[in-house]
């Protein structure tokens, strides 16, 4: 029998979720013919088959996480195999990873649960790291999740965090980690905008701007060797929120782009990340973030900063507020700005330069 095993997906990712099976064993398979879509943090990926041959064996089920280098697949002896090397494929003197499809299995001096007595913890939303094992050598009985059950209090639905959420859930622990953020703030005065103005071009090209007048903002850092890297074409990741979660499209070289060239780009991402069919290239190697919260609602907010960035803005809602203007009181329509910056690598000076070129450029007429 020759093994598939789950390829680099790249990225750094080390799980997918399996979302579905386009074969069933006993099937006989072509090379490139699409075997099933798994879901990363970034999108919904379809996985070719590596070679010709028959299916012997499928490894998981709609919803497993299969962690990278774990068996995917199982070819009949005989199959048919093109050469070259083949990305993801097992050979017979390989063993698979003692970590293959990931279900929580327990490891170490947890206690032993087969595949039914697991199967109805997940019927009856119980934790099984919270059950105590009465069975022999440690296992947990059927009798013991029946027992946890019915002295869980009622609390709502356990959901499983997956996909987008679960790779959010990873980076925010990690940026919160790595990261050493401060934040600024201030108030861009656009009552004298033209009718209609596109706030998110205009957000797009004031960055492009403040990255010019302060590029220290536009930057990544590398924490193990100590380097910070000053990029001069800004990259910007702009914040989509999505009912799967929070994916965030990278819109390239804005510096140099028009304004109409800017918003096909950004209908397209939007539409794309939306759908879960944006490319994997298309989420990688943004330079700065932009969060628009301000279309939902907020003023003011302390954003998380994905490493290696150094900063992300943030426009909060538009709203009347009473000001000074020229010497006298006045109703202006005010865009609040937040600046949350690396303070590793980031001074506050440089911080506040950036966030007064920002504001400057919003606050122009056109």
């Amino acid at each position: 029998m020759r093994q598939f095993v789950l390829p680099d997906l790249g990225e750094g990712l080390e799980e997918a979720e399996i979302v579905t099976w386009h074969v069933t064993e006993g099937d006989h398979v072509v090379t490139d013919q699409p075997l099933l879509s798994v879901e990363t943090d970034k999108a919904v990926v379809e996985i070719p088959s590596p070679s010709s041959g028959r299916i012997a064996h499928l490894f998981g089920n709609k919803g497993d996480i299969v962690k990278v280098g774990a068996p995917l697949l199982e070819f009949a002896e005989g199959a048919e195999q093109d050469t070259g090397t083949i990305v993801g494929e097992l050979g017979r003197d390989e063993h698979p990873p003692a970590a293959g499809i990931s279900l929580e299995r327990p490891t170490g001096q947890q206690p032993q649960v087969f595949p039914a007595v697991r199967a109805l913890a997940r019927k009856l939303d119980v934790d099984l790291e919270s059950v105590e094992a009465t069975g022999p050598g440690g296992t947990i009985t059927r009798a013991d999740v029946e027992r946890a059950a019915k002295s869980t209090p009622e609390s709502g639905f356990a959901e499983p965090i997956r996909g987008m959420r679960r790779a959010m859930a990873q980076r925010m622990t990690a940026a919160h980690a790595q990261i050493v953020p401060a934040t600024v703030t201030d108030e861009a005065d656009i009552d004298d905008w033209p009718t209609g103005e596109d706030v998110t071009i205009r957000l797009v090209r004031a960055i492009a701007v403040a990255c010019k007048a302060e590029p220290a903002l536009n930057a990544s850092y590398n924490s193990t060797t100590g380097e910070r890297r000053l990029i001069p074409r800004v990259d910007l990741g702009i914040a989509v929120d999505t009912e799967g979660g929070l994916i965030v499209p990278v819109l390239r070289n804005v510096a140099e782009r028009s304004v109409s060239d800017l918003r096909a780009g950004l209908d397209r991402l939007r539409a794309d990340a939306i759908a879960r069919s944006i490319p994997p290239e298309e989420l990688r190697g943004a330079t700065i973030s932009l969060s628009n919260f301000g279309m939902i609602g907020g003023r003011f907010a302390n954003l998380i900063i994905v490493p290696p960035q150094a900063a992300i803005i943030g426009a909060g809602r538009i709203s009347p507020r009473a000001v000074a203007h020229r010497g006298q009181p006045a109703v202006r329509r005010m865009l609040p700005l937040s600046l949350t910056f690396d303070h590793r690598i980031v001074t506050g000076g440089e911080a506040a330069r950036f966030l007064v070129a920002l504001k400057s450029d919003l606050e122009l007429m056109s």
